[in-house]
């Protein structure tokens, strides 16, 4: 077998990286700013939340080393072509090799989805002896998408699955999936990092993480309003979406501690996008987040009537394709992988 250490150019999904002893680490903010950031924010920034190695190889088998970590539950890596998931391994805690056996034969490009929600300190990848690894950079177009846990994708069967992955590999995208579980708050550095980074599509799905009593009707609006026009500095014309929040029984009707209740929450996002466009933004676009998970899939796929559960998740992805992708870049092609 054949060692080989993983560089920066191996990876797609991720803002940035911090570097240790023998080790690398994709995180999903500017490492030279986390001092400035929330510390709960950082937490979930530095997990991986849709970072991925993409690479060429004509390897029949793989692994891959990570760091060990005092996590107790297994982190879950998937490995996939541009149309299929080939396998799913659960990395038991204490363990640091993540193998896949009996690839497809000859050159492939492949991608290694990182877990979700854990930090992962990447080692080193080892391929068969006398074979070859190279980087793949990804040419689809570039989709940066920003949202809260709902997004970030917990309780998603495997990386892969996730409801921005779904989509994105239903539709030849290239993701970068800025979920930040319980942290999806419209600050400034967010919009800023999210201006730098280059992008031929953007979604912003927010507001529920704000029910809990964060940000008042006063500012819910405005701050959405800020958040584009300082997207806007770098990507004047790119298409961007608007999703309000999904339902949330509890929440639909009962104000948080500052007032707001869901329906609240659409209305001001919509009349934000619609301001937006009345000054002249014709590339901004509302989205009610009641057409991707709605009242009819609450019982068989929303348990904590907050998260979906792993096949919600899958459903979302769906819809996302063709409700939104399929009406804001009708170009976006890409087949339907086998999940």
């Amino acid at each position: 077998m054949k060692q080989l250490t993983v560089h920066e150019n191996l990876f797609e999904g991720a803002v940035a990286f911090q570097h240790g002893d023998g080790w690398l680490q994709p995180v999903r903010l500017k490492v030279n700013e986390i001092p400035l950031h929330h510390e709960a924010f950082v937490e979930r920034a530095t997990t991986p939340g849709g970072s991925r190695l993409r690479f060429a190889t004509t390897s029949d088998n793989l692994l891959l080393e990570v760091a060990a970590t005092d996590d107790d539950t297994p982190r879950i890596f998937d490995l996939t072509t541009d149309n299929a998931l080939l396998a799913t391994v659960a990395l038991q805690p204490g363990s640091t090799e993540v193998k896949f056996d009996n690839l497809p034969p000859g050159r492939k490009t492949l991608e290694l989805w990182l877990p979700t929600h854990q930090p992962v300190k990447i080692r080193r990848l080892t391929i068969d002896d006398g074979e070859e690894l190279s980087s793949s950079p990804d040419p689809r177009p570039r989709w940066v998408t920003y949202g809260s846990s709902i997004t970030h994708c917990k309780t998603a069967h495997s990386p892969s699955r996730t409801w921005p992955a779904v989509a994105a590999r239903r539709r030849g995208l290239n993701l970068t999936s800025l979920g930040y579980g319980g942290n999806c708050q419209m600050e400034p550095l967010v919009a800023m990092m999210i201006r730098d980074l280059p992008a031929a599509f953007i979604s912003l799905k927010v507001g529920i993480n704000m029910s809990r009593g964060t940000v008042a009707q006063r500012t819910y609006r405005t701050l959405l309003i800020g958040m584009v026009k300082i997207i806007r500095e770098k990507h004047p014309t790119t298409p961007i979406a608007v999703i309000s929040p999904i339902i949330s029984p509890p929440r639909e009707d009962t104000p948080g501690a500052t007032g707001m209740t869901l329906r609240m929450m659409r209305d001001e996002l919509e009349l934000a996008v619609n301001r937006l466009r009345e000054c002249g933004d014709d590339n901004v676009h509302y989205f009610s987040g009641l057409e991707l998970f709605g009242e009819d899939l609450v019982a068989d796929y929303l348990p904590d009537l907050l998260h979906p559960n792993g096949d919600g998740y899958e459903i979302m992805g769906r819809n996302f394709a063709t409700q939104v992708i399929d009406k804001i870049l009708p170009q976006a092609g890409g087949s339907k992988p086998a999940l």
